[in-house]
């Protein structure tokens, strides 16, 4: 089956989160496709994009798994973020929760060690 996913967050302050968004990604969006939303490609046919919606805005929360979930977290720590909550599954699954300006949360996991 092919998928194409688009993950949407709503946002109140579109500037602020397409640097904060930036920031997260270590990337520019990979498109604009009008003046109050922004898009990065996560992987083929996976996006995530932010949307000025500021009566929705404070309301995602989306989790990325990652294959490298170390080297991601500490690419991010680079740029300036940190998680606001780390977290152990019993499973040994880890999750790292970065939170925006306006409270979205978005999650790296990784598969455990």
């Amino acid at each position: 089956m092919d998928v194409d996913l688009f993950a949407g967050i709503p946002v109140s302050n579109y500037l602020a989160a397409l640097a904060w968004y930036e920031r997260l990604f270590g990337a520019p969006p990979a498109f604009l496709p009008n003046d109050t939303e922004a898009v990065w490609q996560l992987a083929e046919h996976r996006f995530v994009f932010i949307e000025h919606r500021p009566d929705h805005a404070g309301h995602a929360m989306h989790t990325i798994f990652v294959g490298d979930f170390d080297t991601v977290v500490a690419e991010i720590a680079g740029r300036g973020l940190e998680p606001t909550k780390s977290e152990t599954y019993a499973n040994g699954v880890r999750k790292a929760t970065y939170v925006d300006p306006d409270g979205n949360e978005i999650g790296y996991g990784g598969a455990p060690l």
